[in-house]
């Protein structure tokens, strides 16, 4: 039971990392260098997509806390996946409602000021893949021993 637990912990962190990989350092710098994306465009689906993705990661970070529960793992398993949930928190709770706020006064035609929004939600992103990464080769090598 637990090795079937720690299979699953270990699929969800990678699918996790491919979703982020994906919408977050592909898609989301790709689509306004497509033809005949307006900025205004761009962020209405921009908006949609991390919107979608955050509800994904919400169910992933649930998902996992109730399997690293289950499976009575030590509390040093936890750490990273902590830190993990940490960020989903601060984004979810503060820069994706700030950044679509922002957004909605761009796509309304109005400017707006330079913030650090957009910036901290990159340097989150980067550190939350490094963590994914980390915590799910943790969890192969433990599973690979035994």
């Amino acid at each position: 039971m637990k090795r079937s637990i720690r299979i699953l912990i270990i699929a969800i962190t990678f699918v996790w990392v491919g979703m982020v990989l994906g919408i977050s350092f592909v898609e989301a710098p790709l689509k306004f260098q497509a033809p005949n994306i307006t900025t205004e465009l761009g962020l209405g689906i921009g908006k949609l997509v991390f919107s979608a993705l955050n509800k994904i990661e919400i169910s992933f970070s649930i998902l996992l806390l109730v399997f690293l529960w289950r499976g009575k793992f030590a509390t040093k398993s936890w750490y990273l996946y902590a830190g993990i949930f940490g960020i989903i928190l601060v984004q979810s709770i503060w820069l994706i409602p700030v950044l679509n706020q922002r957004a909605d006064v761009i796509i309304s035609g109005q400017e707006v000021n330079q913030s650090f929004h957009h910036i901290a939600y990159v340097i989150l992103e980067v550190v939350k893949v490094v963590l994914l990464i980390t915590a799910g080769v943790k969890f192969f090598k433990s599973t690979e021993s035994k």
